[in-house]
């Protein structure tokens, strides 16, 4: 979609993105047509947007790392204090990552322009922990790409773990932020 949408074309873009996110979350295998209505648009509105299933896939996946790469921008890595940063990337990315449940965690979503959103966000990840590193937020010694991995490994298991959709805390993106904070930076061994 090259060119800019009239606004109706736009809304029934964002209908159409909106209910494929709810839909193949419940059911990946659902047809253009179911998409269509829970859409509440017609099959033909669907196809004349998205030619095909992957197509629509793709264009997920674009749209959800783009929100997830403003959440982050929103976190402010490059000036706020890197703990209130931490702290507001993890909350933001929570919230982003639990509304695109599927298109986030669906291999086929990887597209070449969704990898270039990964590799910017893995590298601006990098930085910010080197940054944090130097402020003295995180140990001198921290192997980065280690701490980047174990964080993404957090976010997923709060997200998608056994009993996430039953634990209180896990429907806050703050309480699990800060849950996520403590565990990366001070772990889980004894405290004297």
């Amino acid at each position: 979609m090259g060119r800019a949408l009239r606004a109706d074309a736009e809304r029934s873009v964002r209908a159409i993105l909106e209910a494929a996110e709810r839909v193949l979350a419940e059911n990946p295998g659902a047809s253009m047509e179911q998409i269509a209505d829970a859409a509440g648009l017609a099959r033909t509105t669907v196809h004349r947007r998205f030619a095909n299933r992957q197509i629509l896939i793709e264009a997920l996946a674009v749209s959800a790392k783009r929100q997830l790469t403003e959440a982050i921008e929103d976190a402010h890595l490059d000036t706020a204090p890197p703990l209130v940063a931490l702290h507001r990337a993890i909350a933001n990315t929570l919230r982003i990552k639990s509304a695109w449940r599927f298109t986030l965690g669906n291999p086929l979503a990887e597209t070449g322009l969704a990898t270039d959103v990964w590799t910017d966000l893995n590298a601006r990840s990098l930085e910010f922990l080197r940054r944090a590193q130097r402020e003295g937020l995180l140990d001198p010694a921290a192997d980065l790409e280690w701490t980047r991995r174990v964080y993404y490994a957090l976010i997923g298991e709060a997200l998608h773990g056994p009993g996430a959709d039953r634990d209180p805390d896990a429907q806050d993106p703050d309480a699990l932020a800060t849950r996520i904070v403590d565990t990366l930076l001070n772990g889980v061994g004894r405290r004297d």
